[in-house]
This record gives C-alpha cells, sequence and structure tokens, in this order.
C-alpha cells in the first residue's frame, strides 16, 4: 500500500505566475494526504526559484532543456508515491473540492481507471474539451476544406462531442490532460505517457490505452478547475508544426502506416486547396486572405514529406 494517498504532477514551462497561483489553490485545496511534484522544463522566467523559495514543501525538478509534456510528466511520475496520480497543468486553478469529488468518483467505482473535471473559463463558463476518440474520418473533416465547407459534419458532432452534457457525470473517451486523475496501478499496468507525442495526443494516446485495458474515465461535472488555455503553448513557435507530427505519430501508432498515409494526404489536401484558391485570387486581382492558418500547413506539409 502507498504511504501518501495522491501525487499531484506539475509540468511547468514558462509559467511563472500562473505556476504560483496554481500551487497556492492546490495548497489551499481539501485533500487528502498527498505529495507536488513539479518539473520545470528549463524555464527562463525563474519559475523554478519562485518554488524552491515560496513553495518549500513542494519537490522540485529541474531540466536543463526543455523535455516536452509527455517527458515531463514522465519525469515526475517515476517520483511519485501515491495512490491516486493527478496530472495537473501549471495554467490551472482547482476549486477546493475539486479534487476530492474526483477522488470519491474514483473510489465509489473500482472500474474507472480515471477521472476528469469539468474545466471552465475565468468567468465561470464551461470549456469545452471532452472529445470522442478520433477515428478514420476525423483527419478529412478537420481542418481540411472540408470542414469550411460542412462545419457541422456527423464527423465534427461526433469527435467535439458538440451536444455533451456538462452537467451531469458520464464516461469519456478522451478529456484534456490539464487536469485528469488517474490510479497509479494503471499506470503500473499501461505505462506512462508516450515520449513520442512530445506536445500533443499524448494524453488521446494514454486514455486511448486505458480504454483497451478496460478501464473507464469519469467526467465529474462538480468538479471544477479553471484553466488558462494554452498559457505555455502559445509561447511555442512551432506550436502548429508539432500538432501536425504528433497526430502523424498517433495515426500511426494506432491505425498502422495507411493511417500515416491517410493523415498526410489531408494535410496535403489542405495545403493544396490554399494554393489554388490564392491563385485564383491573384488571377481576379483580389487581395490576399491572412496566411496564418497555412504558414504553419506549409511548414508542417515540409515536414511531411521528410516522415
Amino acid at each position: 500500500m502507498s504511504a501518501l494517498k495522491l501525487s499531484i504532477v506539475i509540468p511547468s514551462w514558462n509559467t511563472r505566475d500562473l505556476l504560483r497561483v496554481c500551487l497556492q489553490t492546490l495548497r489551499d485545496a481539501d485533500l487528502p494526504d498527498h505529495e507536488v511534484i513539479v518539473v520545470d522544463n528549463a524555464s527562463a522566467d525563474g519559475s523554478a526559484d519562485m518554488v524552491a523559495i515560496e513553495f518549500p514543501e513542494v519537490r522540485l525538478t529541474r531540466e536543463a532543456t526543455n523535455t516536452g509534456f509527455a517527458k515531463g510528466c514522465n519525469i515526475g511520475i517515476a517520483q511519485a508515491t501515491g495512490e491516486f496520480l493527478l496530472i495537473h497543468n501549471a495554467d490551472t486553478e482547482v476549486a477546493p473540492d475539486a479534487v476530492r469529488l474526483m477522488l470519491d468518483a474514483l473510489e465509489a467505482d473500482p472500474g474507472l481507471g480515471a477521472a476528469a473535471p469539468r474545466l471552465v473559463n475565468q468567468d465561470g463558463s464551461t470549456q469545452g474539451g471532452c472529445m470522442a476518440f478520433p477515428g478514420w474520418w476525423t483527419p478529412l473533416f478537420f481542418g481540411t476544406p472540408i470542414e469550411r465547407w460542412w462545419p457541422n459534419s456527423p464527423e465534427m458532432r461526433r469527435y467535439f462531442l458538440r451536444s455533451f452534457d456538462h452537467e451531469h457525470d458520464c464516461d469519456v473517451d478522451q478529456p484534456p490532460a490539464a487536469c485528469f486523475l488517474v490510479r497509479h496501478s494503471v499506470i503500473r499496468e499501461i505505462g506512462a505517457f508516450d515520449e513520442q507525442f512530445w506536445l500533443f495526443f499524448n494524453d488521446v494516446d494514454l486514455s486511448l490505452r486505458l480504454a483497451k485495458a478496460g478501464y473507464r474515465t469519469r467526467f465529474v461535472a462538480a468538479a471544477k478547475v479553471m484553466h488558462h488555455v494554452g498559457a505555455s503553448t502559445k509561447q511555442f513557435q512551432s506550436m502548429h508544426v508539432e500538432w501536425q507530427r504528433n497526430r502523424l505519430a498517433y495515426y500511426r501508432k494506432h491505425f498502422g502506416k495507411l493511417g500515416g498515409r491517410w493523415v498526410k494526404a489531408c494535410v496535403g489536401l489542405t495545403y493544396w486547396d490554399y494554393r489554388i484558391t490564392q491563385a485564383w485570387r491573384r488571377w481576379r486581382k483580389q487581395p490576399n486572405k491572412p496566411a496564418e492558418p497555412i504558414e504553419p500547413m506549409r511548414a508542417a506539409w515540409q515536414e511531411f514529406k521528410k516522415l
């Protein structure tokens, strides 16, 4: 039996002020016997020093380089001794009872492997986030011209759970890893985060492996966690390229070589749609639309041709 009920693992990169608030809300929360582990991924904003000075009870690991979200979590998980693991983003603030409510759900149902809270914005409104697992149709309907032509397609409704009821507890495929409570025994059984997914799709992969092992994941509606979306990822200049790279790795892992080729074909469709659209606008002497979505796509397409 573990000495502690709960281990809280927080990977952090350049989120000092948000991390301070995150740790303070955990300090003030209703928690069982627990430990907090912060893995600082070579932050340049003084995050690690802030933790060491202001939160001496926290176990701090300073990485020499930015190892990415998956490996950062795994470094913390390897140190954890708790019966339950809370993977927790530095850009979150827990309500006082949120973790307790998730723990209660897991302890009441042995068939649950994990639990996730309701993520909310600063104004208290509910964020989306819980999604279905991506399937064969997802790369074709999401992020391609088809999404522009048919934004409310059955696949988009399925994948983004657009009819999801955030007011009641229910089982879900893949909640965001911004705040994700999982049994330590399950992680020992199925493995921690797959580090080939450096920043994205690592939580999707973990949730899928959890489901394939026969465990369910519970969305706990009353457990509220405020989430500053993208506090770290928006600082990462190659975010869109990394998302495409990680998605390609996910499809290769779970759908095989054909899945990888299919994703590359869908990205190619989007890229060439843009090129043709821009050529048409130039021919008609119309100003080009802002290229914000395409520059990442162009870089991703160049990367794909190498993979």
